[in-house]
């Protein structure tokens, strides 16, 4: 039965090959294509989901410590944790999802894992046997029991679950839908990602400022009850599309590939490199109508000896190797190097996400020590003071799309007058500088609460200054900003310079990059606070943020953030692109 299999694959792929040398192209099954019309579904799921789980992950910090009554410190620690966990589960998910299960499958589970997590997490809140009892301020609070602390990380891990699975395949899944071979299709797609990128902006917005309100101010029980239902509504609008989605299949795991070439490099290390590689190594016919062929490129020369061919025997008669752990095409190899070319520019986007996750953590925190009062009435959610940086994003997008490129266009000549390595490397410089300005904002709101005026004092101690919260503003425009440079960059260049197989694992990759930056700033966060919280020293990082140093915390980041901008710039002297001739 399997030489069967093995018969009628080698079959298959003569068939290509012949029909390609008589100038056809290889059959592809009929597939139809709905389009927009699938559209409704697939972005209001992602709609529902993100108004579902987004307010709430940027809550949670504010929920631990009023709620559970986590140490701020611990509290910023484990936030740290689970936000990085949940950007790290996206790579095993696009793997799954590449490999074994197809896009379509991988939503619709994850989908349900994080409605399940919701319900859990809402449960926390609405049991009263579920969290510590309430405490006021000046009293001693209790601490969370074990089994009150397993209930929510058992929320959290669906939750992780859930991020693993529709973060990395939502995307491209709404890309499926639209056929890449026609111009309406191609459009379709360009304005698909506008779209996505437009609804996610705003259901973060409204997440960031109205349910985050509920929850801070009326009842966390209601509050984790409304996305619970949305994220309900998003699983309904989901499969409601089901009958018309495009369902790719999967087409096994994209890293056996990868690790043939380095398998076949290094059984051949003891062999001379090639003369003239374009003539040399093992370059069979391109059959994929899928995939870019690739060029020969002089990096990693160490690489090209995967596709020598040592003697005829390696090869068939139909023109395919014996053993591909052997021996492999100049197509494996320069695939490979894509991938190795793109690790040292993956990298300094860990750096870059060091400042930007401080919206999650000690931005809220000082914004709990500052007068968050707008009007007598009034008071803003600590954990809202994110959507300033997302309104920066919004605001900036269609000013940078609409008006700036069209004008630099017309005095560059060029299509790209900015190009994305140019533009990631301004997000990075921008990261800097919002951590200086936040620097010199926390000197200002740890003086007027020592030496000024406080407005009252925390549920865990600590005054709260009488210095106006909005001055945090324009730290959170300047990162929004810098995301908006760096952050949309990344996606599109892991998209274009990624082999087009492996695209699920290229959208996965950003979210790779904020869970290592998440672990990052744990970690940063943990050695700081042992350092400077030791016996006759002051804690940068103290329970009480005007008794500590937060600003110094922010200049080591900035400092930090130099030194990445340097590193960037090298790396991007030294790339070269998908597809250049050499």
């Amino acid at each position: 039965m399997g030489e069967e299999v093995k018969l009628k694959e080698e079959t298959e792929k003569m068939d290509k090959l012949e029909k390609m040398e008589n100038g056809g192209s290889p059959p592809s099954p009929a597939v139809k294509y709905y389009g927009w019309r699938a559209m409704p579904y697939i972005i209001g799921n992602e709609t529902f989901e993100k108004l579902g789980t987004l307010g709430t992950s940027s809550n949670l910090l504010v929920y631990l410590t009023s709620v559970f009554h986590i140490k701020s410190v611990d509290a910023a620690t484990l936030i740290n944790a689970f936000s990085g966990t949940t950007s790290f589960a996206p790579i095993i998910g696009a793997f799954l999802s590449d490999a074994y299960l197809g896009r379509y499958a991988t939503l619709a589970y994850s989908s349900i894992a994080s409605l399940v997590g919701m319900f859990i997490l809402t449960l926390t809140a609405a049991v009263s046997g579920l969290h510590p009892h309430d405490c006021k301020v000046g009293d001693t609070c209790q601490k969370a029991t074990a089994g009150q602390m397993a209930v929510l990380f058992a929320s959290f891990a669906f939750l992780v679950v859930g991020a693993g699975g529709i973060r990395p395949c939502s995307m491209p899944f709404g890309a499926d839908q639209f056929n890449p071979n026609t111009e309406d299709g191609k459009r379709g797609i360009n304005s698909f990602f506008n779209w996505y990128y437009f609804t996610f902006t705003g259901a973060m917005m409204i997440s960031a400022t109205v349910i985050i309100y509920v929850q801070s101010t009326l009842s966390w029980s209601i509050g984790l009850a409304i996305p619970t239902i949305l994220m309900f509504v998003a699983c309904v609008f989901y499969f409601m599309g089901s009958k018309i989605y495009v369902k790719v299949l999967p087409e096994g795991s994209p890293f056996t590939s990868i690790v043939q070439v380095f398998a076949a490099a290094t059984k051949k290390k003891g062999l001379k490199q090639p003369k003239d590689p374009n003539q040399d190594l093992f370059d069979p016919p391109h059959v994929s109508s899928l995939v870019t062929k690739l060029h020969h490129t002089d990096q990693f020369r160490f690489l090209d000896k995967a596709a020598i061919v040592s003697s005829s025997d390696e090869i068939k008669p139909n023109g395919f190797p014996v053993d591909p752990w052997k021996l492999c095409s100049i197509q494996q190899v320069e695939e490979v190097k894509c991938l190795l070319r793109i690790i040292p520019i993956w990298t300094t986007g860990i750096i870059y996400y060091l400042a930007v996750v401080q919206q999650s953590t000690y931005v809220i925190l000082a914004a709990l020590q500052s007068d968050r009062h707008l009007g007598p009435h009034f008071q803003i959610p600590a954990a809202s003071f994110t959507v300033f940086a997302m309104l920066a994003q919004t605001l900036w997008i269609p000013f940078y799309d609409r008006l700036l490129v069209p004008r630099l266009r017309k005095l560059t000549g060029k299509e790209e007058p900015i190009s994305l390595l140019q533009r990631m490397g301004i997000g990075i410089l921008l990261s800097t500088v919002a951590m200086v300005v936040s620097a010199v904002v926390e000197v200002k709101r740890r003086s007027i609460a020592n030496h000024g005026s406080t407005i009252g004092a925390m549920l865990g101690g600590g005054a709260i200054s009488s210095m106006s919260s909005l001055w945090m503003v324009p730290q959170l425009m300047i990162l929004g900003v810098s995301e908006a440079f760096n952050l949309i960059s990344q996606i599109e260049f892991y998209y274009k310079e990624f082999p087009e197989h492996m695209r699920s694992v290229a959208g996965a990759l950003a979210f790779l990059n904020l869970a290592f930056g998440n672990y990052l700033s744990g970690f940063l966060v943990t050695i700081i606070h042992k350092t400077t919280g030791a016996e006759g020293r002051k804690n940068w990082l103290s329970q009480d943020l005007n008794k500590g140093r937060l600003d110094m915390f922010y200049v080591v980041i900035a400092g930090i953030g130099v030194f990445n901008l340097i590193y960037f710039i090298l790396c991007a002297r030294w790339y070269r692109f998908k597809g250049a001739r050499q």
